[in-house]
């Protein structure tokens, strides 16, 4: 139960940065919902990783670059079924909000991140 609360509160810190970021760019720039998302993705991927590593799962006991492969591995392929249900959302429902549609497809990635994340990329050999 502590790593699936220690994975909650990292997911909740990434949730936040990539809001965060979101909200920002879609402010100050005119990158528009879509590239603006790319970039929020990577920033709380970062943070995640960072906050999974230190306190979720502790370290892999692969070496750091073996890890942050897997990690990104995984981060990517969830950021992939974000990004798409993100996407989709947006492309099929123009009226809603970009942070609404953030909201539900990173609700929806986040069982298959612990998965990867616990038995993938954390997992002592």
């Amino acid at each position: 139960m502590k790593k699936l609360l220690r994975f909650a509160i990292a997911g909740a810190l990434g949730f936040l940065v990539d809001a965060g970021v979101l909200a920002f760019l879609l402010h100050v720039t005119p990158l528009g919902p879509f590239l603006a998302r790319l970039i929020a993705i990577a920033l709380a991927m970062a943070t995640t990783w960072l906050f999974n590593r230190t306190f979720t799962f502790d370290r892999s006991g692969h070496s750091l670059a073996v890890e942050g492969l897997r990690y990104g591995s995984v981060g990517v392929t969830a950021a992939l079924v974000n990004y798409g249900l993100y996407s989709a959302l947006l492309l099929r429902l123009p009226d809603l909000q970009p942070l609404a549609a953030m909201v539900l497809s990173t609700a929806a990635s986040m069982v298959f991140s612990f998965i990867g994340y616990s038995r993938f990329v954390f997992r002592r050999d």
